[in-house]
């Protein structure tokens, strides 16, 4: 099992210099500042970070839901506010005004956070965005039921290393976002997902054994069970979220990496806040 401590995860200061929020529809989170600096995973607007540091441009931020660890663009950080809504579609978008026939501006994936007003022909005001479709928000405290169905409106996205949007995924970004739609928060990479996250499926392989909402895991990859049979991931075989048998997968990403590791089962009930994260903070 991975150690708690993992240096992704490493807050590198004692405490924060500040506290803010992503301010950008998706910010990418960069491993460095080298030139062409690998993107690790993406921030999105509204989701809280605290700052530990700048140089140049950037912001060395560690991300408030899943304390991945990072540098972002510095006008990419707007101060902390109160947030009262939820973004619960893959993708929408904040019109100029209270009509959908109204020039879009502000993009919004799902899991965006944003203060809301009021209500004017179907339409929300949410501060900073505009006038959101109603139907696509819901308060920080509703969650959708099921994961898979979540999952399902993000097939077809592209696949994108540290991706968590609509725009584009990796395996565990697309497992991360629909587990958070439900108010289960998972670690940000396939490996901690596997080793801090739900109950090892016994005998996983056996018929009948798996169900859907399961989680199969390979070494660097996960996928998503639509049932028993089906899996669902965000792959750079399809360079896609792709629908699949799993035999199928097992047998073609076996060729090239090994077969799957195991199977594990998150609880669709339990919200409580994981042990991977530690005390109660940004």
């Amino acid at each position: 099992m991975l150690d708690f401590n993992d240096k992704r995860l490493a807050a590198p200061a004692e405490k924060p210099v500040a506290i803010g929020r992503i301010g950008r529809p998706n910010l990418p989170i960069m491993m460095t500042l080298e030139n062409r600096a690998e993107r690790v995973s993406t921030g999105l607007l509204g989701e809280p970070v605290a700052v530990y540091g700048e140089q140049d441009d950037f912001l060395l931020v560690r991300h408030g839901f899943d304390h991945y660890v990072g540098w972002v663009k510095r006008d990419g950080v707007m101060k902390d506010m109160e947030v009262t809504h939820r973004i619960c579609v893959p993708l929408t978008y904040g019109f100029s005004k209270p009509d959908i026939k109204a020039a879009p501006g502000t993009t919004l994936f799902l899991g965006a956070l944003l203060k809301a007003k009021g209500t004017v022909n179907g339409l929300t005001e949410c501060e900073g965005v505009g006038w959101v479709p109603q139907g696509h928000l819901v308060p920080i405290d509703q969650f959708a039921a099921d994961p898979a169905d979540v999952a399902v409106g993000f097939f077809g996205t592209p696949y994108l290393w540290g991706g968590r949007d609509a725009l584009g995924l990796d395996c565990s970004g697309l497992t991360q976002s629909v587990f958070g739609a439900v108010g289960i928060q998972l670690p940000r990479d396939a490996d901690m997902q596997f080793a801090w996250s739900g109950e090892v499926i016994e005998n996983w392989q056996s018929p009948g054994a798996l169900q859907r909402n399961d989680l199969v895991f390979w070494k660097g990859h996960v996928g998503l069970m639509l049932d028993g049979e089906s899996l669902l991931h965000a792959n750079a075989h399809h360079m896609a979220v792709a629908h699949e048998g799993l035999a199928g997968a097992i047998d073609r990403i076996g060729a090239l990496y090994g077969p799957p590791i195991g199977a594990k089962r998150i609880s669709l009930t339990d919200r409580a806040r994981p042990d991977w994260l530690g005390p109660a903070s940004v």
